[in-house]
């Protein structure tokens, strides 16, 4: 059964559909079409849908003018209506995997569009799951939801799961140079997976099966969590000792082999990091086995916030000020530089902290221009004037932004916490840094 749509993607008639047109599944579908595939884009959120229908992208490095030419050439449409994504070849998963407020996973968004799919299967499709979640998803949760209709996959239908690799404002790798990751359920169903993503991507990495690849992207993200918990402590303990922790990472990284540099800042965000170390953790108690290090390592990195807090109101007292009533800028609500994303971002979690102790919080984010609900709900969007800078007890920044004066920032600023070493190479009497020793220097505020 798999000729008909093997076929279809040879010859670049296959219709796809992408569930879920976020930061991972937007992106796809814009490649797809570009490369010529019929591609209809499914999401339940109706903004989003709105915005597309405009030619309005709502997803950093996906251009308006992108979205209104594949429109105009009529391959991608886009809509909120199930009964709109019938005779599909290839439906490919791109469904948020959140936590619940107990820090265990949330595969609802999964089960709801496995279940979605079941009613509308027909022989020889192809499924595929991006979204990130733990090992044993894609054969113990979808599997048995496809093959509820009746079709056995493998045979009548086919699965693959690979994992997206979306890094957001990073210049040096994209969808098509970044090796594509792909395990089937049956290597006709890996075949069929690196068939399409062949099409877009110039590396293809075909795995043994779906827990190889479900793993390996877990692994990734936890990997990056261990060592941003590691350097985080390490600013710790170097703020103790009175040393610089970002010229000990400098001098670390003249090791031309054995090392690479992570750096320390107010804790972590996005939608992998902070969430993938759950998945696993809790995955693997099911086999009794409990990954202590991964848990401390996602602890240390969650703790970091309110340790960037207490921080503020240690600064401020040594210059005899309080916290209660203190002005403070944030700059940067976006949990990563150059990015306009707040998701799981520590800026609001060091906001909603200083504000428990009656500061007076108010933020500026070169990338979201106050456009951010959940943040104007606890703090005033502001710019960051020279009189404004003036007016304010504190500046934090919390994220790196490239567009931001930080030379002016400082020369206005009465005092400045830098959590991310932007001002590392800056010497002045008015710039604390993340790691290094908090100390009194005659500065006035």
């Amino acid at each position: 059964m798999s000729s008909s749509t093997e076929a279809k993607i040879q010859n670049g008639t296959a219709k796809i559909c992408i569930i879920g047109l976020g930061y991972v599944g937007l992106p796809l579908a814009v490649s797809l079409a570009q490369v010529g595939y019929r591609v209809i884009g499914y999401d339940m959120q109706q903004n989003k849908v709105d915005a597309i229908n405009q030619c309005q992208s709502y997803i950093l490095g996906i251009s308006n003018e992108s979205l209104f030419n594949i429109k105009h050439n009529g391959l991608f449409s886009v809509t909120a209506d199930s009964n709109q994504i019938k005779g599909i070849d290839i439906f490919i998963i791109c469904v948020p995997t959140p936590l619940t407020k107990n820090k265990e996973p949330d595969l609802s968004y999964v089960i709801s569009t496995s279940n979605l799919i079941t009613n509308l299967l027909t022989l020889g499709q192809l499924v595929i799951l991006e979204s990130t979640t733990y090992p044993g998803t894609t054969r113990g949760v979808v599997k048995p939801i496809l093959e509820s209709s009746g079709k056995i996959i493998g045979k009548d239908l086919f699965l693959a799961y690979s994992p997206e690799r979306i890094d957001p404002a990073n210049k040096d790798y994209n969808i098509i140079n970044t090796p594509k990751l792909v395990g089937g359920i049956t290597p006709k169903c890996t075949e069929l997976a690196c068939l399409i993503y062949s099409k877009i991507t110039q590396s293809i990495v075909p795995v043994s099966n779906p827990e190889v690849a479900e793993m390996a992207k877990i692994f990734e993200n936890v990997y990056r969590s261990i060592n941003i918990s590691l350097v985080n402590e390490l600013a710790k303990l170097c703020e103790a000792m009175d040393v610089s922790v970002w010229q000990v990472i400098s001098a670390a990284s003249s090791k031309p082999y054995g090392f690479v540099p992570f750096y320390p800042g107010p804790g972590i965000g996005g939608h992998c990091i902070p969430l993938d170390p759950h998945y696993l953790a809790s995955k693997a108690k099911e086999f009794n086995f409990r990954s202590r290090f991964i848990e401390v390592a996602a602890d240390i990195n969650e703790q970091m916030p309110l340790y960037i807090a207490r921080q503020i109101v240690e600064m401020l007292n040594l210059y005899k000020k309080s916290v209660n009533g203190a002005k403070i800028l944030i700059l940067g609500i976006a949990y990563k530089k150059d990015v306009p994303d707040t998701r799981e971002s520590p800026s609001i979690v060091i906001i909603d902290e200083l504000l428990k102790r009656k500061a007076e919080v108010y933020y500026h984010d070169s990338m979201i221009n106050g456009e951010s609900s959940e943040v104007n709900d606890l703090a005033t969007a502001t710019d960051i004037s020279q009189t404004t800078l003036a007016s304010m007890d504190c500046v934090i920044i919390a994220t790196n932004h490239s567009n931001y004066d930080f030379n002016f920032i400082i020369e206005e600023s009465r005092l400045v916490y830098d959590c991310r070493g932007a001002t590392s190479q800056m010497q002045r009497d008015n710039v604390y840094r993340l790691g290094e020793k908090l100390d009194f220097r005659n500065s006035t505020l």
